[in-house]
This record gives structure tokens, C-alpha cells and sequence, in this order.
């Protein structure tokens, strides 16, 4: 069966029920060599008793520390590879090979052994893994991702109906909306860290917190009190967190430089249409069926998506697959000279020291990197806007054009259609400009500013979809017009989040899942502070001026975005935590 089955729930769960007797790796079966190159390694001052545990087949050799990531499959016959230092400091450009090619061996100056991957083709790196199983692994994640942020939204249609069975004003009734934005702002601070711990890894993150999530999504739905509803509400946005930052990182583990542009695509696609299609799932359904409906579909929508989970998402982690194969050769060896770089690196810290340095490192970075904390900061304020313009689509439809809930639901298909059309965009821009830029440069690498590049158009788009809506929305205009307005906005905002989204990981590759964990608490408080504001903003000002006051908050965007582009690359220069383009 294939190497990644192994790293699965499923997998791990076979191999304990059996005594390591199916699924085995490929140092635990009789028949392993290591490569001839490696077996100087072991021999060297290995003492009688640790050669009486390897086989007579000549048993384990030494590993190398030159490189994490080699040898991607980005063509059918070929293998891409894009090679990094172990502890993720170095990108090195993509190479084409297609032979198997042993890794040389390498020993610390203290007679560490360095574990690494066995050839540049070992089965068990995720780059190596067929382009199917890639494409598997991050439809899980998409659709993982898509449930969590449609959670979110779905419970729009429902606040009516909260409102009157719980005696509630809409303010408090919205804080169901609210309350879980800001649970899956905060949980990522803790998860996302703990995903990029080596003896953890991502995929036992994802699992318990999805199951979690499944679980309180069951007395959510049944609560029989708003504090009930509310606290549940909160909880079921903590749990469903882990996704909505590691997702990138699992993109990451799998993608090289040159398609991991297309794998973040299909993922902010699911995180950007998740909020927009919720509303129109329930539009219909809440008015026929109840308020708690919308909270029903949500158990319906997650649990199959849990269950692919178990069966079907491997573990991605270069470090935490390192991880564990030094810990087997140790034990299949008994010599201790076995490490991964991340053990090493963390040499002399307690559990407790690791555990805390991981939490705090989103925070840290973010603090301390003056490129992170305007990207943080800008992002926030996109999102804020993001938020706050769905909050007036109730405003305008039902009022203005007599729309019914579930007609307002189909208007959100039009985030559906501008997410298509900044798809379009942006796919084009990859495959005509930044890929064969990168081929014509290679080896080395255009600045990593040059992916912000059709942000830095696309920055105008938000500013003029809201001028759009807010004065078209009006029941002497055609309801076409203001819809015109949220498309242009959608594909607008699209095109720059994916923009960013592709900046960060690739400029902070080792701490991509914890930037991520805090960009997503900025978005997300941001977003909270909206829901709640938003009611008062539109009832003051009315739907013209609230939302040409949008607008114009929206052209910080512009200007932030344009200063990212002309200052980001001094400002990661300053940074003890960025990886900088070959010049």
C-alpha cells in the first residue's frame, strides 16, 4: 500500500492493532540496505553491542542533513524538487531529475547522526507523492477548510428566529455569527503552533480538533439557552480553527515553488466561498424547517468530512516525519546517535520551554518583523471591510427589492462567480508571467515582492465595487446594478489575499503555519469588531454613506499594498526570520 496510507489515522491505527506487523516502514523490514554511501557512517565508533542489533543484511547506515525537500513530481514522468535546509533556511531553486539519487550522509561535530530522507526519490516525502494523492490530500484540506468558514455565515438566516425564541435585540442575536469568527481567530494561536512541533505534527492537530468540533456542533444545535448557543457557538469556532492557518502549510509540505501558487488557490477559493454559500444553503431551508436547521447542517456537512479525515489525510510535516523515523532508527538500532535537526535544535529545552516558544512564536514574529506586522495589519483591515459589506446585504435586498431569505442567499452566489473570475486571473498571471519568469532566472529567484504584482491592481477593485454599491443600491436602480458592485469587489479582494497568502509562506517557509495562526487572529478580531459595529454603522449613516465610508477605508488597501511592494523586501531584510530571493 502506499507510503502515505501509512502516515494516515487509518494507517497508524493498523499498524498499532497489528504489532507494527502490516504497513511497515521501510527501515523496519528485514530485507533494508541503506545506501553504500552511508555505511562508513554507521560504523564508525559503533560499539559490538549495537552491531549484534542490526541484520546480517549490513542494517541501518547514516542519513544527511543537506536537504528536507528534493524531487517533486510537478510533470508525469519528471521530479520536480525543491530542496531547503532541514530547519528551513534556505529555499534552493527547482531542479529536473529523474533517477534515484542517494543523499550524502552527514554527522554533527558532537557524532550526531543527521536523519534525513534516504534518496532524493524516498517514498515518504511528501513531494514524492503522486500528483493524485497531492491533489487528494488538498481537496480534504479545501473542503475541511470550506465547512469551517461556511459554519461561520451559515448562521445568518438563523438570527431572526434566535431573536425570537430567546427574547434577544439583533446585536446580542449576531454574536452567534461573532463569537465564532473570533473562536477560529483565536484557537489557530494555539494549534498552528503545536502543528509545527515535530513530535506532534499537523495531521494529530487536525484530527482531535475536527472531531471536537463534530461534537459540540451536536449540543449547538440542540442548546436550549442563548448563553448555551453562544458558548457553543464560540467552541465550535476554536475547534474548527486548525485548518484556516495550517491549511497553507500543508500546501507547503507538498508543493514546490512553481505549483504551490495553484494549491493555494484551490484552498482560498474554499476559505472565500465558505462564508458567501452559507446563507444560501440555509436561505431556504431556515424559514421552511426552523433556526436550528442551519446549526443541523453543519453536524451533516462536517461529519463526512471527518470521517475523510481519518481514512484519507496523511501526515505532512517534513519535520515531524524526520521526527519519527530517528526515533525508529533509534530504537531499531540501540544507537542514539540518531536525530533529526529539530531535536537537536531544541536540545536543552524542557517540554515546557518547546510548548510555550511554540504558542508565543505567532505573536513573536509578528511583533518583532516589521514585514509580518504591516501584512498583518493590512489584512485586517480588508477583512473588517470584507465583513462589514455582508452585514449590509439584508439592508438592501429584502428592503429595497422585496427579496425573500433565500432570494438574499442566491445574491451571495455572485461572491461564487467573482471568485471564479479572480481565479481566472490570477491562474493566468502564474502560468503566462511568474512561471516562465522563474525559469528564465533560474537558478536563482525573482524577488519575492514580484508575487504581489497583481495585487497591486487589483488593490483599486474593492474601492470601486463598494462606490458601485453603495450608489447603486437603490429601488429606482436595477438590483443587477449593486450585484455588478459586490462582483467587482469579490474578485477584487480575491486576487490580493491570494497574493498575500502566496507572499507569506514562501518569504517565512518554517514559520508558515504560525504567521498564518496570526494573521488569521488579526482577521478574525477584525472581522468580530465589524459584525458588531456594522449594525450601528449602516442604521446611522444609511447604506449609501456606510458603505462609501467602506470605500473609503478600503484605499488604505491601495496604498498599503504598493508600499508592500516597493518596501517589503528591506523590511524582510531587517528580519532574523524571512528567506530572501536570490539576488
Amino acid at each position: 500500500m502506499s507510503a502515505w496510507f501509512r502516515e494516515t489515522a487509518a494507517g497508524k491505527a493498523i499498524r498499532l492493532l497489528s504489532g507494527n506487523k502490516y504497513l511497515q516502514y521501510p527501515e523496519e523490514k528485514p530485507d533494508f540496505e541503506f545506501p553504500a554511501e552511508w555505511r562508513h557512517i554507521i560504523e564508525e565508533k559503533t560499539t559490538p553491542a549495537s552491531r549484534t542489533s542490526l541484520s546480517e543484511q549490513s542494517r541501518p547506515a547514516s542519513l544527511s542533513d543537506a536537504r528536507d525537500e528534493e524531487n517533486q513530481r510537478e510533470k508525469a514522468s519528471d521530479i520536480e524538487g525543491e530542496a531547503s535546509s532541514q530547519d528551513g533556511d534556505v529555499i534552493m531553486p527547482a531542479i529536473t531529475q529523474t533517477k534515484s539519487i542517494p543523499i550524502a550522509p552527514r554527522k554533527t561535530a558532537d557524532g550526531h547522526i543527521l536523519v534525513d530522507w534516504y534518496r532524493t526519490d524516498d517514498e515518504e516525502n511528501p513531494y514524492n507523492w503522486s500528483r493524485g494523492t497531492r491533489i487528494m490530500v488538498s481537496s480534504i484540506i479545501g473542503f475541511y477548510t470550506f465547512i469551517v468558514y461556511l459554519s461561520s455565515a451559515i448562521y445568518t438566516p438563523s438570527i431572526e428566529g434566535v431573536m425570537e425564541v430567546f427574547h434577544v435585540n439583533i446585536t446580542q442575536s449576531s454574536l452567534g455569527l461573532a463569537l465564532f469568527v473570533l473562536g477560529y481567530g483565536i484557537g489557530p494561536l494555539i494549534f498552528s503552533p503545536l502543528s509545527e512541533l515535530p513530535n506532534i505534527g499537523r495531521n494529530p492537530v487536525y484530527i482531535i480538533t475536527m472531531f471536537l468540533f463534530v461534537i459540540v456542533s451536536i449540543p449547538t444545535a440542540l442548546a436550549s439557552s442563548f448563553e448555551g448557543l453562544m458558548v457553543a457557538r464560540f467552541f465550535q469556532g476554536l475547534f474548527g480553527s486548525p485548518c484556516l492557518a495550517s491549511g497553507a502549510a500543508t500546501m507547503g509540505d507538498m508543493f514546490g515553488m512553481k505549483t504551490l501558487p495553484y494549491a493555494l488557490v484551490g484552498w482560498v477559493s474554499s476559505a472565500y466561498c465558505g462564508p458567501a454559500l452559507g446563507p444560501l444553503l440555509a436561505g431556504y431551508s431556515v424559514p421552511a424547517m426552523g433556526w436550528r436547521w442551519s446549526l443541523l447542517e453543519i453536524i451533516w456537512g462536517a461529519s463526512p468530512i471527518f470521517l475523510a479525515m481519518l481514512f484519507l489525510l496523511p501526515e505532512t510535516s517534513t519535520p515531524a516525519l524526520l521526527y519519527n523515523r530517528a526515533t525508529r532508527l533509534r530504537k531499531i538500532t540501540g544507537d542514539a546517535r540518531f536525530m533529526s535537526q529539530d531535536e537537536l535544535n531544541r536540545r536543552g529545552l524542557t517540554g515546557k520551554e518547546i510548548l510555550v516558544d511554540a504558542i508565543i512564536k505567532p505573536l513573536e514574529i509578528t511583533i518583532k518583523d516589521p514585514a509580518v506586522l504591516f501584512v498583518q495589519v493590512y489584512t485586517a483591515i480588508v477583512y473588517g471591510i470584507y465583513y462589514s459589506f455582508f452585514e449590509v446585504f439584508p439592508l438592501v435586498f429584502p428592503v429595497y427589492y422585496g427579496m425573500s431569505l433565500g432570494q438574499v442567499g442566491l445574491v451571495f452566489l455572485c461572491i461564487l462567480v467573482s471568485c471564479l473570475i479572480g481565479v481566472a486571473i490570477y491562474v493566468v498571471y502564474i502560468y503566462f508571467y511568474m512561471n516562465p519568469l522563474m525559469d528564465r532566472l533560474a537558478p536563482a529567484e525573482p524577488r519575492h515582492e514580484i508575487r504581489l504584482v497583481p495585487a497591486l491592481f487589483a488593490a483599486f477593485g474593492p474601492t470601486i465595487g463598494l462606490f458601485i454599491f453603495a450608489w447603486t443600491a437603490s429601488p429606482d436602480i436595477h438590483w443587477i446594478a449593486p450585484t455588478i458592485g459586490i462582483t467587482v469587489y469579490g474578485a477584487a479582494a480575491f486576487v490580493v489575499m491570494q497574493c498575500i497568502f502566496v507572499y507569506v509562506p514562501l518569504s517565512y517557509p518554517q514559520y508558515a503555519a504560525s504567521l498564518f495562526a496570526a494573521n488569521d487572529f488579526f482577521r478574525s478580531a477584525s472581522a468580530f469588531a465589524s459584525i458588531l459595529y456594522a449594525g450601528s454603522l449602516f442604521g446611522n449613516l444609511g447604506v449609501a454613506r456606510g458603505v462609501t465610508l467602506l470605500a473609503g477605508l478600503s484605499v488604505i488597501g491601495i496604498v498599503g499594498i504598493w508600499l508592500l511592494y516597493y518596501t517589503g523586501e528591506r523590511l524582510r531584510r531587517r528580519s532574523k526570520f524571512a528567506v530572501y530571493a536570490a539576488e
